[in-house]
């Protein structure tokens, strides 16, 4: 039985997916800071901080700058937050409920994780800030470098369960067959996802669009208050989901107790790359996605063709 429009509706309310996901996405910014923090021998913050941190831009004012669109500069992020919304719904309810999935839901989610970024593009380029616009365009770029080999690695649980575009499919072949990163191509296609990862989220050694030392933070110079808050949490938010999309669709689900440190080591992993890597040119950047990742992409997928 498919996973109707009200069906979803219900899920979205019975289970607040928006709730613990936002709760995990702030805990999940501590840990980041936590191990940063250790790797440069700092103590590192509470617990606590990320949700001041998100408090204290709830409680400040909000600035629209001078000549911006003030309708699009104020509803780019919530264009990002609304998509991790509903991706942590539909994310979830498949995972432990596969047999509810709908034809193309792994194309919908592809889409869900485009619009964080393409808000960051809207909202940058709405408030008419020089600095923004620079960043918007970097960030643009990087979008299309990353989503190629992205989309060339989802192909490879695809071809390899004979063309299922049901995430629920993918999740009950793993079930019944072991996980597709017990295999060549599913190694090569699950280490592709992990870099568009840190790309999707920003991180370095891809922090191009925000890069504090070039730009003054770029994309997100004009933001402040609540609209900030959102970016940050549409960003944390992030954090926690893409884990859990790579668990679920190259390692088996969620649904076993080992999905909890799988989902810790890939966290962690990305943390430490973010900890030990400079930030790349954007033109770096590109031939990194375009021809490297891509080639490993199409080989990927072609090993995923001979069963490898």
């Amino acid at each position: 039985m498919g996973l109707t429009g009200w069906k979803l509706a219900f899920a979205f309310v019975v289970f607040p997916g928006f709730v613990f996901t936002a709760t995990m996405g702030l805990v999940l910014t501590w840990v980041d800071r936590f191990v940063s923090a250790r790797v440069q021998w700092r103590k590192g913050p509470p617990l606590y901080q990320p949700f001041a941190d998100m408090l204290k831009l709830l409680l400040k004012q909000t600035v629209v700058p001078a000549g911006a669109s003030k309708t699009t500069f104020l509803l780019a992020p919530i264009l990002g937050f609304a998509a991790m919304c509903v991706t942590a719904v539909l994310l979830f309810y498949v995972s432990f409920f596969p047999r509810g999935s709908f034809v193309g839901d792994l194309i919908v989610l592809v889409y869900l994780f485009a619009l964080p970024p393409i808000a960051v593009i809207i909202g940058a380029s709405a408030s008419r800030n020089p600095l923004s616009a620079v960043g918007a365009s970097r960030e643009m770029t990087l979008y299309l470098g990353y989503e190629l080999p992205f989309l060339l690695a989802l192909a490879v649980p695809v071809v390899r369960t004979g063309g299922a575009i049901r995430l629920g499919d993918l999740v009950l072949a793993q079930q019944a067959s072991g996980p597709f990163l017990y295999s060549v191509s599913g190694v090569i296609a699950a280490v592709i996802v992990l870099i568009c990862i840190q790309a999707k989220l920003g991180y370095p050694p891809f922090d191009i669009a925000e890069a504090e030392q070039e730009i003054m933070s770029g994309v997100l110079i004009e933001y402040s208050g609540v609209p900030l808050a959102m970016f940050r949490l549409t960003k944390a938010m992030m954090f926690f989901l893409m884990p859990c999309f790579l668990v679920t669709v190259f390692w088996g689900g969620l649904t076993s107790w080992w999905a909890i440190l799988k989902f810790l080591a890939i966290a962690v992993l990305i943390i430490l790359i973010k900890n030990t890597n400079p930030r790349f040119k954007i033109e770096h950047a590109l031939r990194f996605f375009w021809f490297i990742l891509g080639g490993l992409g199409i080989a990927a997928v072609m090993l995923a063709f001979l069963k490898l």
